[in-house]
C-alpha cells in the first residue's frame, strides 16, 4: 500500500497527529493493534488531565504561573544530564521537545483545544505536586487542568475529525494491524512490517 505517511498507534498522540496529517492535505494510513472501538487508546479511559500554563482557570483561582515557571519545575524534574547544547548527546532532543511543549501549554495548546469544542472544569489540581518551590522535582502550582466528559471529552474532537477525513478518503483506518518494524532502504525509514490480529 501506498501513502503519504502512517501512523501507528490510534491513542491520543495517533489521533491528533493524523488529523493534523490529513488538515494538511497527506494521505494517511493510521494502524492501530486494537479493535475500532478502542479508539482513542488509554486517553479514552483517562480522567482527561492536561498540562496548561497560566490559563484562565489558574488566574481565576489566584494562581500565579508562567512558562519560566513552568520551564523551571520541569528541569527540576527532568533531572537532563547533558550540555543541551550537544547535538549528539542524548538529551539535546529531549530538551528541545521539553522547551517546546513547555511553551505549547503556555501559548497556544489551550485555544488550540477551546476551537475544537474542549473545555474544562474550573478547578485546577496538583498532578507531580512538588514542594512548592521551583527548584525540585514535581509543579510549585497547579496545572492539571479535567476536561470536561474526561477522556471521552478529550478524544472526541481528534476521533471525529479522523474519521471525517476517513470518510473522505483522506484517512484509511485499519484496525487489528500490529506493527512489529520499520521497513528502510538505504538507510531511509520507508515503512512498516507486521501482522494483522485475528
Amino acid at each position: 500500500m501506498d501513502t503519504d505517511v502512517i501512523v501507528v498507534g490510534g491513542g491520543l498522540a495517533g489521533l491528533a497527529a493524523t488529523a493534523e496529517l490529513a488538515d494538511a492535505g497527506r494521505r494517511v494510513i493510521l494502524l492501530d493493534q486494537e479493535p475500532d472501538a478502542s479508539l482513542g487508546g488509554q486517553a479514552y479511559w483517562s480522567f482527561g488531565g492536561l498540562f496548561l500554563v497560566d490559563s484562565p482557570e489558574q488566574r481565576r483561582l489566584g494562581v500565579r504561573d508562567s512558562a519560566d515557571l513552568a520551564w523551571q519545575d520541569w528541569l527540576g524534574s527532568a533531572g537532563f544530564d547533558r550540555d543541551p547544547g550537544d547535538v549528539g548527546g542524548a538529551d539535546h532532543w529531549a530538551l528541545r521537545w521539553a522547551r517546546a511543549y513547555v511553551d505549547f501549554a503556555a501559548g497556544e495548546k489551550r485555544s488550540w483545544l477551546h476551537a475544537m469544542g474542549v473545555r474544562w472544569f474550573p478547578v485546577v489540581g496538583w498532578a507531580e505536586r512538588g514542594g512548592g518551590l521551583a527548584d525540585g522535582h514535581g509543579n510549585s502550582v497547579p496545572r492539571f487542568h479535567v476536561t470536561w466528559g474526561t477522556g471521552p471529552g478529550l478524544v472526541e474532537p481528534f476521533e471525529r475529525r479522523v474519521r471525517e477525513h476517513a470518510a473522505a478518503g483522506r484517512v484509511d483506518l485499519r484496525f487489528r494491524h500490529r506493527v512489529d518494524a520499520l521497513t528502510t532502504t538505504d538507510g531511509t525509514v520507508d515503512g512498516v512490517r507486521g501482522a494483522i490480529l485475528e
